[in-house]
């Protein structure tokens, strides 16, 4: 029997059962569709995390520091670093643009006597630069706030303030724990990123040393470096290791850039993307099974037109092609309609989680393959039995 004409009679065939047709291509729809959505999705969420830290360039090192235990201890005197050790480290380090330490200090904030929810920041104008801090209006902390109460707020804090009525906050008071301070300035929406330690918008920005007076505890424990585009990683962390320990003996050192963060999510992405394709790989399999058991069906209900044409001179290979070309053709069509839905939902998940959209071609092109090597494998079973059929016995039955 000619192909083409084994083709035209599958179309033929499937046309003229519509509502089971149908079904075994929704199942396969389904399935591809959850792949390529699935996929697709994973490497936009992967790629615009990827994103974040992209855009502060690769010049960046983070150091944070933590203490063994009683380590950092000598004559009941706790050592820590100050800003002439951050100064000294500058230092020593030509390939250092900016040095950027900074602390963590706990209280509770308030403004006009409403509480607000925030953390505080001690560092230096450094900062501003090495992590790029817009300002939306007022200006930054600078070497003169040193021994002054001034401080900077987060978009966040800001957007608590002005729903308490301060539409401008600019020379506003802010109580931090027991203490006073004058807003001089208000951030503009900073992008998160796991990078730094503290999320700019909901914290208050003051001083280093205005940092040590409203919480006693308070170290540098954290430096943020922008690097110049030649620097060597390895010997910068060496020297700083050296000067850092000089000062403080047994000082461990955790040193993070973000080249490394993208090299490792980048490792991630694949493990991400495997795990998400076997996902939607299970439901790509659910709609094999209804394909296999559509076409089962079919070989019942059609024995007697097949022993009709065994009997006219069909061989098995012709009517084993024959269902083979009706499983190949539902599991196709399902995966062509799969492929545009997926790529529609994954689309929609971007512009719903303010992701920039990009078609990644090896999803849909996977998922299409797939889907035909399904209606391959699901569809053999059905089409061998078919053609196994003695026609005898077939011409028989009512």
């Amino acid at each position: 029997m000619d192909l083409v004409q084994q083709i035209k009679e599958a179309f033929f065939n499937l046309t003229g059962a519509k509502l089971r047709s149908f079904l075994a291509i929704l199942g396969i729809l389904v399935g591809t569709g959850s792949v390529v959505a699935l996929v697709s999705s994973g490497q936009l969420a992967t790629e615009h995390a990827l994103e974040q830290f992209k855009k502060l360039g690769t010049d960046l090192l983070s150091i944070n520091m933590y203490q063994s235990g009683g380590s950092s201890e000598s004559s009941g005197t706790v050592l820590e670093l100050n800003l002439n050790d951050i100064n000294d480290i500058k230092n020593a380090i030509p390939s250092i643009k900016e040095i950027a330490p900074y602390t963590l200090a706990f209280q509770s904030l308030a403004f006009a006597g409403n509480k607000l929810k925030g953390s505080i920041i001690g560092t230096t104008q450094s900062l501003q630069d090495v992590i790029k801090i817009d300002m939306a209006r007022g200006r930054f902390i600078s070497p003169l706030d040193q021994n002054n109460f001034y401080c900077v707020i987060g978009d966040k804090l800001f957007q608590q303030i002005k729903k308490l009525g301060g539409f401008n906050p600019i020379g506003k008071q802010l109580q931090i724990g027991k203490n006073f301070f004058t807003i001089v300035g208000v951030a503009d929406q900073w992008a998160e990123n796991s990078f730094f330690n503290q999320d700019v918008n909901s914290s208050v920005i003051i001083s280093i040393p205005a940092s040590k007076i409203i919480y006693k505890n308070t170290q540098i424990n954290n430096i943020v470096l922008l690097l110049n585009p030649e620097a060597d990683f390895k010997q910068i962390e060496s020297t700083i290791k050296r000067i850092v320990q000089q000062r403080i003996p047994g000082e461990n050192l955790f040193f993070r850039s973000p080249q490394q963060i993208i090299n490792s999510m980048t490792s991630q992405r694949k493990t991400l993307t495997l795990l998400l394709g076997l996902i939607g790989g299970i439901s790509l399999f659910v709609g094999g099974i209804g394909v296999m058991n559509i076409m089962l069906v079919s070989v019942v209900e059609r024995r007697k037109e097949i022993g009709i044409r065994m009997a006219v001179g069909a061989r098995q290979r012709d009517i084993q092609t024959l269902f083979l070309i009706e499983s190949i053709t539902l599991a196709l069509f399902g995966g062509l309609l799969g492929v545009i839905t997926g790529i529609i939902i994954s689309f929609m998940i971007a512009y719903l989680a303010n992701w920039t959209f990009t078609f990644y071609a090896l999803p849909p092109v996977v998922g299409f393959f797939v889907s035909f090597a399904v209606g391959i494998f699901f569809g053999f079973y059905p089409a061998y039995q078919a053609s196994q059929l003695d026609p005898i016995e077939t011409l028989r039955s009512d």
